[in-house]
Parts: C-alpha cells; structure tokens; sequence
C-alpha cells in the first residue's frame, strides 16, 4: 500500500515561489490499478517523480508497505520495488533490448524468458531482442520496451507518468490494451498511471483527479469519469492526436 501525507512541493519562479502540489493526502490499496488526471499545470507529472524519488518533497511523508521512503532516492526506492516510466523513455546507444530486460530483471535474463516479456508488450521478439535502444526504434516502440522492462522488474509499485506522450494512435491503442492486460494480472502491488486519455480512464478501478496541486475528487473509476467526460481532465485520444475518428477507421 502507498500512502502520501501531507505532500507539498514549491519551486521558485524569479523572486516568487510557486505551489505545485499543496498538502495532498492520497492512498492506494494494493491490487488496484488507478488513474490520476486532471487539468494541465495541475501537479500531476510533478507528483509521480515525487513518488518515484525523482523529486523530494518539501513536506510531508511517502509511506510505501509500511516503510517510511521519504528519504530515499529513486534508485534506493527501485530497490524497494517502486518502478518509474518517464513521459519520453530515456534511448540508451550501444545497449540491446535483453541487455535492458536482464539490468530489469537484475539477473540474467535467458532468451526465451525475455522474448516472453516483448510478447507481453505486442512485440514479435526475434525482431526486437537484439535491436539497440536508440533512435531507430520509434516512440511506441520504446514505449512497449519500457513497459516490458517494468514487467521485468516485478515491481511492487508500478509508475507511469503520461504514457500516450509522443506517440501515434495506432502505438496509443495497442498501449491500451496492454494496460488492459496488465489490469487484469494485477495480483499483488499496484498501478499508478498519470493520464487524461478516456480510453485509458476507461480502464481504471480508481480514478484521482488533481487540479492545483490538490485533489478534487477521488473515486471507483465507473463513479468519477462520467463526472469529468467532456474536461481538460478526461480527453479523446483522436483529438490528442488531432485526428478525425473517421481517419481512423
């Protein structure tokens, strides 16, 4: 289970401060996958490297199973068990797919357990396995790896800040429905997913929406996204795309 208490963060703008989360409280049980959303500029992206240990509070406490984390760094709290995909996944020249997959995984990784993760993720593996995580792979693509690392990782909490950032709407559709999949093998640990796309609140046991560093509401995802259809916090992936949905078909 995470808990957040009291969570604030300010930066300074020139000679003002500004507040980007303030005095936020937010808990998530195991076992469920939830949506934060909200308007931009609501505190949303800030909040996910907060919890990941990319960002430090300026107060508050990160309780994560019982265990104050506050402290810790992103790499101490990847031990831990918290993992973290970044909005444009970091390209890395000179490295392969399964190199990546075994640092996940923190073991070596034999060909066909890794191969089974890229499947996981909608990738043909004898395609991939041995590609360098580098230009030539478009934003989907690195999109998928990266969330087959994650897999990899078996982490207990699981943080993906903006995953339809950056990438077409045919990689979007099939992003969702390995979210979808990933819902349904929720076992043990959780999903956190920083978004305002439908399909992808669609999917949501819980949906947490922010807007000025606060929470506005917070709810069963059937009961909050009827309540924010037609917002800044909830948006069609073809109107993020600018695309006709008949373009689509």
């Amino acid at each position: 289970m995470l808990e957040l208490k009291n969570i604030s963060f300010t930066v300074d703008e020139g000679d003002n401060s500004k507040t980007i989360i303030n005095g936020l409280n937010l808990k998530i049980d195991d076992g469920k996958f939830v949506v934060i959303t909200g308007p931009n500029g609501g505190g949303k992206s800030t909040l996910a490297k907060i919890i990941a240990g990319i960002v430090q509070p300026d107060e508050g406490q990160i309780i994560l199973n019982g265990e104050d984390i506050t402290g810790l760094n992103i790499t101490e709290r990847a031990r831990k068990g918290v993992g973290f995909a970044f909005q444009q996944p970091v390209k890395f020249k000179g490295i392969k797919v399964i190199d990546l997959l075994r640092i996940a995984a923190g073991k070596d990784l034999k060909i066909p357990e890794a191969c089974t993760y890229l499947s996981e993720v909608g990738l043909c593996a004898r395609d991939y396995i041995n590609r360098e995580v580098n230009g030539s792979l478009s934003g989907g693509e690195l999109k998928r790896i990266e969330i087959a690392t994650v897999l990899a990782r078996k982490t207990e909490l699981s943080v993906f800040d903006e995953p339809e950032a950056g990438i077409d709407l045919w990689s979007f559709q099939n992003l969702t429905r390995i979210f979808e999949k990933m819902r349904k093998d929720i076992t043990t640990g959780s999903i956190i997913i920083i978004s305002h796309q439908e399909r992808i609140l669609k999917i949501a046991d819980e949906i947490v929406v922010l807007a000025d560093g606060k929470i506005t509401k917070q709810g069963k995802g059937e009961e909050i996204l009827p309540q924010i259809i037609g917002t800044d916090a909830a948006v069609d992936a073809c109107s993020m795309l600018n695309l006709d949905k008949e373009g689509d078909k």
